[in-house]
């Protein structure tokens, strides 16, 4: 019987998630193990943990943590033994790493640098399937306001409003502003469209009084500032 099919009960102290966690810390655990403690139980036939296996891979053939990120309650409802209570609660877990990953920068934000901006919403954007286009509203000293998704889809300038954009952005009182995307592919070097966008935008802008201040595409765990490569020079 392998590892992975045996029922938590039947296995050694050292090996079950809640006893391994308890003696060795949270970081001794695998992905598998640590989203087997939170979704507690198994079905008939399957441990926790290899209900946990089967969600990691449930967006592809390799189990990898990210693809959490990509599933809707209903996706994982499709997994015998995940009804709407643990699908419901993964969902949530996902949000909250969201949240606790942008945490420590603090409530007041001060959006000045490309990588203070890239590194407050990589992890919420990083892992979306599709390309989302925001824009980040700030005033005079580059405080954070708010923001706003305007498009979800190709970014180009056939689908973006300069009126939507800087509507909402008088609306918020931002004296300055920057566009962030994400590329789905990981890679983000811009696109001849994301130059379009960031042009159009940015004359727009000027003809307002509204700066804009940079667009920041993100990529896996990297970033592209249109600002920092000189563009706005």
């Amino acid at each position: 019987m392998s590892y992975q099919s045996k029922m938590i009960r039947e296995m050694s102290d050292q090996d079950k998630p809640y006893e391994k966690c308890q003696a060795l810390g949270a970081g001794a655990l695998t992905d598998a193990e640590l989203l087997a403690v939170l979704i507690r139980t198994g079905t008939e036939g399957s441990s926790s943990i290899e209900l946990a296996h089967q969600i990691l891979k449930l967006n592809g053939n390799e189990e990898k943590l990210q693809n959490l990120y990509h599933m809707t309650i209903q996706q994982l409802m499709r997994i015998r033994g995940v009804g709407k209570v643990k699908a419901t609660q993964l969902i949530c877990l996902c949000e909250l790493a969201r949240r606790l990953s942008r945490a420590p920068l603090g409530e007041k934000l001060v959006f000045r640098k490309a990588k203070i901006i890239a590194e407050y919403y990589m992890e919420e954007v990083r892992h979306l399937d599709q390309e989302e286009l925001r824009c980040i509203f700030l005033n005079s000293k580059c405080h954070f306001i708010g923001d706003r998704v305007i498009t979800r889809g190709t970014v180009n300038t056939s689908l973006i409003s300069p009126r939507e954009v800087f509507i909402e952005a008088l609306k918020s009182g931002a004296v300055n502003l920057v566009l962030m995307h994400n590329h789905p592919s990981g890679d983000p070097t811009p696109s001849m469209s994301d130059v379009e966008v960031t042009r159009t935008i940015r004359q727009a802008g000027e003809l307002l009084g509204i700066h804009l201040a940079d667009h920041i595409i993100i990529g896996d765990q990297c970033f592209y500032s249109f600002k920092e490569r000189g563009f706005f020079t």
